[in-house]
């Protein structure tokens, strides 16, 4: 019984295939309340407006009640279950050799930054994140898919990830363009 090549690159490929796991480092746990008020804060808007409209007989929407129903609705299920699914996604890890990202919540992303390829680090904190002691790290590479992103770490994680990338994206003399 003979093989064909097609049957060889099969088993070549199968031999070969890597499992790509979740990083291993999840977002803080302040992060379900930071991505709460978020989610509160923007339907608040949404629903004060629909609120004016009604209360001010404004032409539009023309079924004013239902429609304030449907965005409580949507609302209610957006602000309780978006948070615990987003945090179930969002993770990060440095390995001596990349930094590695997985976030989304209806949308996932996985991106891989070798650290030979890091230009910088940044950090961010917005006055909600401030609030809640939450801080944002931005690893630039030359990728066109743009930075990485690693959202609401805990202040002193934040600092000391970007000290780690820093000092290990310094191994790599060579330039990341």
């Amino acid at each position: 019984m003979t093989t064909s090549a097609a049957d060889d690159s099969r088993v070549d490929r199968a031999a070969t295939r890597l499992t790509l796991r979740p990083p291993a480092n999840r977002v803080s746990p302040r992060a379900l309340w930071y991505w709460f008020t978020s989610a509160l804060a923007g339907w608040a808007l949404v629903l004060a407006v629909e609120v004016a409209a009604l209360l001010l007989d404004w032409p539009f929407p023309p079924a004013k009640l239902p429609v304030l129903a449907i965005t409580l609705a949507v609302a209610a299920v957006h602000v309780t279950a978006m948070p615990w699914l987003r945090r179930r996604v969002h993770r990060w890890e440095l390995t001596g050799t990349a930094v590695y990202t997985r976030t989304g919540w209806w949308t996932q992303e996985s991106r891989i930054a070798p650290l030979s390829r890091v230009q910088t680090v940044d950090s961010a904190r917005g006055p909600l994140a401030r609030l809640f002691g939450l801080t944002e790290v931005t690893v630039t590479t030359a990728s066109a898919a743009g930075p990485l992103r690693i959202q609401a770490l805990d202040q002193a994680t934040a600092a000391d990830l970007a000290a780690d990338i820093t000092r290990a994206s310094e191994q790599f003399r060579e330039d990341a363009t």
